[in-house]
């Protein structure tokens, strides 16, 4: 069985992408896995059902960004590899306040290599040649592509938001410390991820959410915009071949081969919701609305996953027509999940117009 005997800290891992990794590698591993999580408005533990009593999972409440704290669970569980998911993702979120983007991403990533290396140079030799530090970042790091290509893992780096900055700033951060200090670094540059347990404010849960409630499904600017689909099993899978198998210092772009339009998107929600959920409103499609557009929004993103899939083995197994009705019947079908974050204080309202940042 795969990574029989090994510690693995995921950090983020009460996230949506997180908590996928840690199903997976509870599921289909023998690694034991150590859920290092602040706990910030995305997370949520009840993603993880089952993993509370599971013999191979801890979970511990620690921030990246505190050194002490790290240090003493790096002391506590000798881990034999790091999953770095610990990250502020939303778009339109880093435009109003990109200061916790900076905190978490860059900082946060900053701590988090400090203390893994400090950690990595107290291993045996054995230990040491055996460690990864795998870092997970996004294709938006890359900027916007036009109507044609495909971003590869030499594409130079142009990120047009908040959030995109602070990831490259991060990613850099992770080849320095190799480059630098010799930690055995790898680094992963996924697509849009979607599927079960993803928090309301992405855009698939969101129009779903709404088209449940038979509320208008605001499209930003004309609908135009590309973005490729990986169904987040997929990218949890793809992840622990990285761990296992991926060559230190190497970049692999993971994507789903999905390319689809925003509105395309959209109009696929509505119909599945029509079927699975009929409401006596006519078609969903009549609730969908044109809103301005966000600022800085990046006109199309598409991942060349030649790389992974040559060097690894790695392809995606869901078709984003299969995956996306997958996800529409899961959130149909656990409402109480994301009823329970509406509930708790979370609101739907639009975010990511503002001229001047928090």
């Amino acid at each position: 069985m795969r990574f029989t005997g090994i510690t693995i800290f995921v950090t983020g891992g009460a996230g949506f992408i997180g908590s996928a990794v840690i199903r997976h590698f509870l599921a289909d591993t023998e690694a034991h896995i150590v859920n290092i999580d602040k706990l910030t408005y995305a997370a949520n533990l009840a993603s993880l059902l089952g993993a509370t009593d599971h013999p191979r999972y801890v979970f511990e409440r620690q921030c990246i960004s505190d050194g002490p704290g790290l240090q003493r669970l790096f002391e506590q569980y000798r881990p034999d590899a790091v999953i770095n998911l610990a990250a502020e993702s939303h778009v339109d979120r880093s435009i109003d306040a990109p200061a916790g983007f900076i905190e978490t991403n860059i900082v946060g990533t900053f701590t988090l290599l400090q203390e893994t290396l400090r950690h990595y140079r107290t291993l045996s030799p054995t230990k040491r040649a055996n460690f990864r530090f795998l870092h997970v970042s996004t294709d938006e790091v890359f900027g916007s592509l036009g109507p044609e290509g495909l971003f590869s893992e030499t594409t130079p780096y142009a990120p047009n938001s908040p959030y995109s900055a602070s990831k490259a700033s991060s990613d850099h951060l992770v080849r320095a410390w190799r480059e630098t200090y010799e930690l055995p670094t790898l680094v992963t540059n996924c697509s849009n991820n979607y599927g079960p347990y993803q928090f309301p404010e992405k855009l698939i849960p969101h129009m779903i959410i709404c088209g449940l409630a038979n509320d208008p499904l605001p499209v930003y600017g004309n609908g135009s915009n590309v973005r490729d689909w990986l169904f987040v099993e997929d990218h949890a899978r793809a992840l622990s071949l990285v761990l296992e198998r991926g060559k230190v210092g190497e970049t692999y772009n993971i994507g789903g081969r999905s390319e689809q339009t925003n509105l395309a998107v959209v109009q696929q929600i509505c119909d599945l919701l029509d079927d699975i959920a009929a409401g006596s409103t006519g078609t969903r499609r009549n609730l969908i609305s044109f809103v301005k557009d966000r600022p800085g929004h990046d006109l199309r993103y598409a991942i060349d996953t030649s790389k992974i899939d040559r060097e690894l083995g790695w392809r995606p197994l869901e078709t984003f027509e299969c995956g996306l009705a997958k996800t529409v019947r899961w959130y149909c079908d656990n409402r109480t999940w994301w009823r329970d974050i509406l509930d708790g204080g979370y609101q739907r309202a639009r975010i990511g117009l503002k001229t001047t940042p928090e």
